[in-house]
């Protein structure tokens, strides 16, 4: 059976990919193309798949810059309904005659919208909706064929919609948890305007990557970046299933680990049917970062650390090519698609080194989000221990600590990191729960500490709710719970005196401090 499929034609913006992962979310098949395919091989694309619908994303630059991002207008005359969002809306208007200018106010973040006809796309909506936008440019004006759908306090034209033909224009972002029913819109947009039919499952991604994986290495043998994590240990399960026997499992111990992290990853996979190697490289790696201070210095040097163990492992091996557990947030934060812009370096992404002995590198979740590989972990059979495991950067500790590293420092981030997930954990909020840990501060601050004045680190608490790590919110944790995280830390660790809780989302800021 041939799939329903919505392309996503994608101008770099941070959410593309979770575009197409929402429109998963109903069973209907996505693809991201690039936003300057021709119409005739988006022709030739819909021989191969029952394209049914396209969506314009967002992205970085203004529709105004002169290298900015632009689809052949032609497209917009195919027979395939259109929704664009953000930039997208913008062009639409831009390229069929409208207008777009500077907004006299910029809107970051949650507004509202009146919704003026809930048709189409806002079919079933209110006459006020909860948004969440990012823009610097909006719609001034339309073309006597288009019709305003909604608008804002400061966007005249938030939605629209050509007249005739399927084309829409959303400003906000309905892809992103904060858009209270932005599911409900894109929804409306697949089964509505495109009438897709849910016909995609995780159960074809799975025999996708398992193809894909046996096809690139054939009889040849390969090493796992493994770290016991559910991205890493669903990649591994994935690979055993493609080639089996010439797989092997690098487990690096690079000594910025959780408390008991090692001895934990040993235990749980004694019993696999694969073969794994445990490396003890705690003092190459703390060597390497020593007086380091940028946190994109600090992850490059580890990423390219790594690869120099997967290398002489693979050699020990006879393996010709290395397998990661890379998910999508890590490439799309790494700043790995043109226009796309850079919030920080990834140890497996951009961290790694330009020359490696490697043939390829193969990634079988590149594409996935950490909730989507969750769900294919549970098809998997993994243990629900590593499924509902809360993720850990690769370079562990080292960006947890702020500053140089040391191994005080990192004593200091790992106890600390203890006692957030032992209070977390006994208070039964953990699997409600995306991420929750300690960072140590380059701050100091004055203390008191048995009548006698303290002058010690400070370290701040980070627990946050998210879906798919592209967006988050900071927890509302009671203030019993923080408090006791607050007693334990400054009392069990003589070298900290203060304990401050983040309570700022995502955007603005990252999940990891570095």
């Amino acid at each position: 059976m041939t799939l329903d499929t919505i392309l996503v034609l994608d101008f770099g913006g941070q959410y593309t990919h979770l575009i197409a992962k929402r429109v998963r979310e109903h069973n209907v098949f996505s693809d991201i193309v690039s936003y300057d395919i021709s119409p005739d091989d988006l022709q030739n694309l819909r021989k191969e798949f029952n394209v049914k619908g396209l969506i314009l994303s967002g992205g970085p630059q203004s529709v105004f810059d002169l290298n900015s991002p632009k689809i052949d207008s032609k497209i917009l005359e195919l027979d395939l309904p259109v929704l664009g969002l953000c930039y997208g809306h913008q062009l639409i208007a831009l390229l069929t005659g409208g207008s777009v200018k500077p907004a006299r106010k910029r809107e970051f973040g949650i507004t509202y919208a009146s919704i003026s006809k809930p048709v189409g796309v806002l079919k079933g909506l209110e006459k006020k909706e909860k948004v969440w936008m990012s823009h610097s440019d909006i719609v001034g004006k339309l073309r006597d064929d288009f019709e305003v759908l909604a608008h804002t306090i400061n966007c005249p034209v938030a939605a629209f919609r050509h007249k005739k033909c399927p084309i829409y224009g959303l400003q906000w972002h309905p892809e992103v948890i904060h858009t209270e029913r932005g599911y409900k819109m894109l929804r409306n947009f697949l089964f509505e305007v495109c009438r897709c039919r849910a016909n995609w499952t995780m159960e074809d991604f799975i025999e996708k990557a398992v193809d894909e994986t046996r096809r690139i290495i054939g009889n040849g043998k390969a090493i796992m970046a493994f770290s016991g994590g559910i991205d890493s240990s669903t990649a591994v399960a994935l690979a055993a299933k493609a080639i089996d026997r010439n797989l092997t499992a690098v487990f690096v111990n690079h000594g910025f680990m959780r408390e008991g992290e090692p001895e934990s990853v040993k235990h749980a996979f004694a019993k696999f049917d694969f073969r794994l190697v445990t490396v003890d490289a705690r003092d190459r790696f703390l060597k390497r970062v020593q007086g380091i201070s940028n946190p994109e210095q600090k992850r490059k040097i580890i990423g390219e650390e790594f690869v120099r163990v997967f290398e002489e492992e693979a050699r020990k091996a006879d393996a010709e090519y290395l397998i990661q557990g890379t998910i999508y947030p890590d490439r799309i934060e790494s700043g790995f698609r043109k226009f796309s812009d850079k919030i920080k370096t990834h140890h497996n992404v951009a961290g790694l080194p330009a020359r490696m002995e490697f043939v390829a590198v193969v990634e079988p979740l590149r594409d996935l989000y950490k909730d989507e590989v969750r769900k294919v972990a549970k098809k998997l059979e993994l243990p629900d221990r590593i499924v509902k495991r809360q993720p850990f950067p690769g370079p562990g500790l080292a960006v947890r600590v702020l500053g140089a590293v040391t191994q005080n420092k990192l004593k200091i981030a790992r106890k600390a990191d203890a006692i957030v997930t032992e209070e977390v954990e006994r208070a039964g909020l953990g699997d409600d729960l995306w991420q929750y840990f300690a960072v140590l501060t380059n701050t100091k601050s004055t203390g008191v500490k048995g009548d006698s004045r303290a002058y010690g680190y400070v370290v701040a608490v980070r627990i946050v709710e998210s879906r798919e790590a592209m967006t988050a919110s900071f927890a509302k944790i009671p203030y019993k719970i923080l408090e006791k995280i607050s007693s334990r830390i400054t009392n069990e660790i003589p070298e900290v005196t203060r304990v401050t809780y983040d309570l700022t989302n995502k955007p603005p800021a990252t999940i990891e401090w570095e």
